[in-house]
């Protein structure tokens, strides 16, 4: 499957893939032109939707709640451009960044950018709507075919003695033009897709996937109250018939209120100064983050337009700790909102909630600086020199300081860790990470900071830190297998950290991961049963018949990874009774795949699914229709090909092949691909310089090397083929060809130099130490 986003520059926006995990075949650049339908223009707006009522009618019994809410972020996350809600200077001015330019301009009450659009031609661009108010406001563009696009220009709302009140650019550094999917008119920019679901109540996309249109609506343009409530209706009634005490929830489809009775309090005996619950089990504690979570992280939705109040994990599939977005040791690092670090803490656990700390209203914390935290942590244990070691009044006393690292997302968005972890520099210095230690201050090591936090705290209990398990397997370091299946199994950790545990298990599986996968099948957590059944992808069809008991699973993420587990398996091997759970879970698997099937991603993979099924008339079709989406997508190019030569039409893979090296000129895995269909068409002498070229494409990428080395080496040219091996003295299958190479040639010694030194490598390497004992007999003789 394709990752759930493409790469990316840094300081990615949260309007972009941050908003939404995508799915995707093989980890490529996305690069292709944005095809706009042509016809009247579709307008998309408000448009009554059953069961919803609107923020106003709410207002009339909650007139406190909808005072805190009208100020909020989320009232303001949109509305119709019109003088009372745009906050940029639309004066005429143009401002330019070396490699962008802009004029913002006003005519009457209409606001219009004038910048380059679809087709590169700078033209006038009136903005619809506003997307957002602090500390930056963005503005949306829509365009005939129902698409909404917002412009890379963004105000800066803060206050000019903060820097703010001026025009930049979300990616000054990307000279981005048109035709790219990050352009502003691109389809990584489409605001139907990637940002409404959270921006707007009652939304319903409308995409039309025969015309490739959308005709998107709310019943709010805003985040209204029935975005975290619920559709209102019911409640509406409730009210109007007296109240009556036999109407659960009073109506609601959501239940946020907690009426246990119950509180947060810190025992008099506690030393540990960190209140408990006390009372009856909270009664909406998982509610209320399942409500926040589908719009505060990074998560790919498995069902269309989604109500409010649905389990998280029966409408989305949340982005694990993933390479780039987070550190090693679980930090924030891309713009991945708060649920993923979140749910890494020790609060989650507690049973700590998003509004024990934020009015869900106004979205303002409940109490400013260390007094919102003292909620839980006694301030004469905590709020103190013995315990932060600061000077009082400097930024270090702050609890959020060393608990809470910030990172600045779009430029000046600045937003905090919510794993509320304890420093550990020594961790991440092991790791590469950054620690909030030495982001204070500046020139000191982190091995200074380990030492001084061990001198005033001890040094750090337990055993090894998940991080270094996380690190291994990013890494693939030598023994990685057994620390991610140990940190997978242990159920004292959170679920997210053992799932990504489970996600970069090493492939193929050692005894260790069998029994981490076999184990994590049938875990309480859905999050961890949904991981172990994508880490059956390494192991044979025949081998997966364990997945038939998680097809009738309660939770729809696991139901949906156990049908994509099962792909590959015959009908006829399933034990009889599993076949027709299998049937309904393979059709939400396919109907999750195809929520985004505006996206040419969604249909490569609903081809892989259906290939794997055998139905080579279905996957040519979505092959067709990822194509349409975008005829240069690189993943569908690449696996139409590969599905093409599997149906013996080399002639059309090689077609489709040399279209991707067209589009694609910068990027070695297309040309790499077509090198290979040459190699098993017999014409190596051309094979051999497409995979030289590959290689200077990407020089620090062995594996292109290492083909060219091969591809040399059938030619007979021994002595090429291990120069281009050289490049790569520590690539473990670059050493064992070497060493191979010249003991075939009679050269024992230089083989053994090579053997050995793979074996370096990693002692416990069976081959490796087969190859040195083969040679040192030979040397023997």
């Amino acid at each position: 499957m394709l990752p759930e986003d493409g790469r990316r520059p840094a300081g990615w926006p949260r309007l972009l893939l941050a908003c939404l995990g995508i799915a995707a075949a093989i980890a490529v650049p996305l690069a292709s032109a944005l095809l706009l339908a042509g016809g009247a223009p579709v307008v998309a707006g408000e448009r009554a939707r059953p069961g919803f009522v609107g923020s106003g009618t709410c207002a009339s019994c909650h007139t406190p709640e909808t005072v805190a809410w009208r100020d909020s972020d989320h009232a303001r996350a949109m509305a119709a451009a019109t003088p009372s809600t745009v906050l940029g200077d639309f004066s005429g001015q143009t401002v330019t960044d070396g490699r962008h330019s802009a004029t913002f301009l006003r005519d009457g009450d209409r606001f219009v950018i004038r910048t380059d659009g679809p087709g590169g031609a700078i033209a006038d661009f009136p903005v619809s709507e506003t997307f957002g108010a602090d500390p930056l406001q963005q503005y949306l563009v829509q365009f005939p075919d129902g698409r909404r696009q917002p412009l890379p220009w963004a105000w800066d709302s803060r206050p000019r003695a903060d820097g703010g009140q001026r025009w930049y650019h979300l990616m000054a550094e990307a000279p981005l033009r048109a035709g790219d999917p990050l352009h502003w008119t691109g389809r990584d920019q489409t605001w139907n897709f990637m940002c409404a679901s959270c921006h707007s109540t009652g939304l319903e996309r409308g995409y039309d996937a025969t015309t490739d249109r959308y005709d998107t609506t709310w019943t709010e343009v805003s985040v209204g109250c029935e975005s975290c409530h619920g559709p209102g209706a019911a409640h509406v009634a409730w009210a109007q018939a007296g109240a009556r005490a036999d109407v659960a929830h009073r109506g609601l489809s959501v239940r946020l209120r907690d009426a246990s009775g119950g509180a947060w309090r810190i025992a008099a005996d506690d030393p540990r100064g960190i209140a408990r619950w006390e009372g009856p089990p909270r009664q909406a504690a998982a509610a209320q983050v399942e409500t926040c979570a589908p719009c505060h992280s990074r998560a790919r939705p498995i069902v269309a337009d989604p109500l409010p109040g649905a389990r998280f994990l029966d409408t989305h599939a949340p982005m694990l700790l993933r390479q780039g977005e987070y550190h090693a040791d679980g930090q924030i690092q891309g713009e991945v909102f708060e649920w993923g670090s979140f749910a890494q803490s020790r609060m989650q656990r507690a049973g700590v909630t998003c509004s024990d700390c934020h009015d869900p209203h106004s979205g303002r914390l409940r109490a400013e600086g260390n007094a919102v935290c003292a909620q839980c942590h006694l301030p004469a244990r905590f709020d103190t020199a013995a315990h932060h070691h600061h000077t009082p009044g400097t930024p270090g006393t702050q609890c959020v300081s060393c608990h809470m690292p910030a990172v600045t997302y779009m430029g000046v968005d600045r937003r905090r860790d919510h794993a509320f972890s304890i420093p550990r520099p020594d961790v991440a210095a092991a790791v590469g990470a950054p620690d909030t230690c030495t982001s204070c201050h500046a020139g000191a090591t982190q091995d200074w900071a380990a030492t001084q936090l061990a001198a005033w705290h001890g040094v750090p209990r337990g055993g090894p830190h998940p991080a270094l398990a996380i690190q291994a397997g990013r890494t693939g370091a030598r023994g990685a297998d057994q620390a991610l299946s140990r940190l997978a199994l242990d159920r004292a950790y959170p679920a997210i950290l053992r799932a990504t545990a489970l996600s970069l298990l090493p492939s193929p599986p050692t005894r260790p991961v069998g029994e981490a996968v076999g184990g994590a099948l049938f875990d309480p957590e859905p999050l961890v049963r949904a991981a172990a059944l994508r880490a059956l992808d390494a192991l044979p069809p025949q081998n997966r018949v364990h997945a038939t008991r998680l097809l009738a699973d309660e939770v729809r993420l696991v139901r949906i990874e156990a049908a994509r587990a099962l792909a590959p398996v015959p009908l006829g091997t399933m034990p009889e009774a599993a076949r027709p759970a299998f049937a309904r879970a393979w059709e939400e698997l396919l109907a999750s795949e195809r929520v985004a099937a505006e996206r040419p991603e969604a249909h490569v993979n609903i081809a892989g699914l259906l290939l794997q099924r055998g139905d080579q008339a279905g996957a040519e079709a979505a092959f067709r229709a990822a194509l349409a989406r975008d005829p240069a997508f690189l993943p569908a190019l690449v696996n139409q090909a590969a599905f093409e030569e599997a149906r013996g039409r080399a002639d059309a893979a090689e077609t489709l092949l040399r279209r991707a090296v067209a589009a694609h000129t910068a990027d070695p895995e297309p040309l790499y691909a077509l090198a290979l269909l040459q190699v098993r068409r017999g014409r190596i002498a051309e094979a051999i310089t497409m995979l030289d070229a590959t290689a200077r494409l990407a020089p620090d990428q062995p594996r292109y090397a290492y083909t060219h080395a091969l591809a040399l080496h059938r030619q007979g040219r021994v002595d090429d083929a291990l120069a281009v091996l050289s490049r790569h003295p520590r690539h473990r299958a670059s050493l064992i060809a070497a060493a191979t190479f010249e003991r075939d040639r009679g050269r024992v010694v230089e083989a053994q130099r090579h053997a050995r030194a793979a074996l370096a490598m990693d002692p416990n390497d069976r081959d490796a130490a087969a190859l040195v004992a083969e040679i040192e007999r030979r040397l023997q003789r």
